[in-house]
């Protein structure tokens, strides 16, 4: 299937905004806790995860459907999501009478799937990644005669998502940097179009996870190359090839694209819902986690897109786990006693004394290579921060 080929346009976001008015939310901008960048930061989130949907997708996938002819829509459409796009096109196709077919990896998360299911769209699970769905949706839209709605490399996709700048640019008109993450390009191929028509020196800065760089490879090579790999806990920007027309417009319109670590996303996302109640999903997190960790400063008012809020329960806890080692906050000793009552309760007055909070502990009596009366301690304690689990460490090690 060819990529639609014609230009993204400043005018065509104008007309975007208002096909979606009505049905798409208009999401505030939030300044970021003053317990992270002080008073006047002058950094504010750009809270789509309160979007309809819990996520920005909604925009392009509406502004799509809306331009569907009347035998276009009669023949339905198909799309391939790792789950958000599935929920943007569902809902659209719902609200405006289109049957939708919406194709899944088999590992999707199943808060998304059921809520895809929920919009009134059909949910086909195949293969083992974003790529697998993606061949056999372009299959079921060979078979059925149906409408692709491709998640990020086509225009209307594209102007509905550029809407997000209009709003930040009516509510800050002096913004000078626009930070957002970076999947397939569709979001931020939307932005930069609008913002830098708006203010050409505004700075529209991107953020991938390193291991998922796949729009940093595109517009260092030229064009995109399909990565080996693309697994993440910003589940939504595990895409291996960035698209022809997203990578054509960020290599013209974006100013920078920064890549940060799974560890970077987790403790940001743990940051996220303790300073500011909010609940990011790992792209959603990305823009936040570039400024906190140092690769990346914010320009006069920055605007950070928080893209997304759609993360399944059980992956949130282990993620804040991860976030939380991260951090330093949680760790794991292993600590070898004399075994007797009194050396046990000499480690856990040492550990009350330092303020630390014991999650598990454990021990064992016999081991290979152990010497008879010695038992090893197991630990899993909450800390508070790098240098209290350092100073515990030495301690442990002084006293035993």
């Amino acid at each position: 299937m060819k990529t639609i080929s014609r230009d993204v346009s400043y005018d065509a976001i104008i007309k975007a905004r208002e096909n979606i008015s009505g049905t798409v939310r208009r999401t505030e901008l939030l300044p970021v806790s003053a317990s992270l960048f002080g008073e006047k930061s002058g950094i504010f989130i750009k809270t789509e995860s309160f979007q309809r949907t819990g996520s920005f997708k909604i925009r392009g996938a509406y502004n799509k459907l809306l331009s569907l002819s009347p035998e276009e829509r009669s023949r339905g459409v198909v799309a391939a999501s790792a789950g958000n796009h599935a929920q943007g096109v569902a809902l659209a196709a719902s609200l405006l009478g289109i049957k939708a077919t919406i194709v899944m990896a088999m590992g999707a998360s199943p808060v998304k799937v059921e809520a895809t299911r929920a919009y009134g769209a059909e949910v086909v699970l195949h293969g083992k990644n974003f790529d697998e769905a993606y061949s056999r949706a372009l299959e079921l839209t060979s078979e059925r005669g149906a409408c692709f709605i491709h998640p990020f490399d086509d225009t209307k996709i594209i102007e509905g998502q550029g809407t997000i700048a209009l709003e930040i640019f009516e509510d800050m008109p002096d913004c000078g940097m626009i930070v957002a993450p970076i999947g397939g390009g569709g979001l931020i191929s939307g932005i930069a179009t609008a913002a830098k028509a708006i203010n050409p020196s505004c700075l529209v800065v991107g953020v991938e996870p390193a291991s998922a760089p796949c729009m940093q490879r595109a517009v260092a090579l030229g064009e995109p190359k399909t990565l080996d790999s693309a697994t993440t806990i910003a589940d939504g920007t595990a895409i291996k090839r960035a698209g022809e027309l997203t990578s054509a417009i960020c290599r013209k319109l974006v100013d920078d694209i920064v890549l940060v670590s799974e560890e970077e996303i987790a403790e940001t996302m743990l940051t996220l819902m303790e300073r500011m109640k909010l609940v990011a999903e790992g792209a959603g997190a990305l823009s936040l986690a570039a400024l906190l960790s140092g690769r990346l400063s914010a320009k006069g008012k920055t605007a950070l897109i928080l893209s997304g809020g759609n993360v399944e329960t059980g992956l949130l806890g282990r993620i804040l786990e991860k976030g939380l080692f991260s951090a330093g906050r949680r760790c794991r000793f292993e600590v070898e006693l004399e075994d007797s009552p009194s050396a046990l309760a000499s480690l856990l007055e040492l550990i009350s004394r330092e303020g630390a909070g014991i999650v598990s502990l454990s021990h064992r009596r016999v081991a290979e290579r152990q010497d008879i009366g010695r038992v090893k301690v197991f630990l899993t304690l909450e800390t508070r921060g790098v240098t209290h689990a350092d100073r515990l460490e030495k301690e442990m090690s002084r006293l035993f």
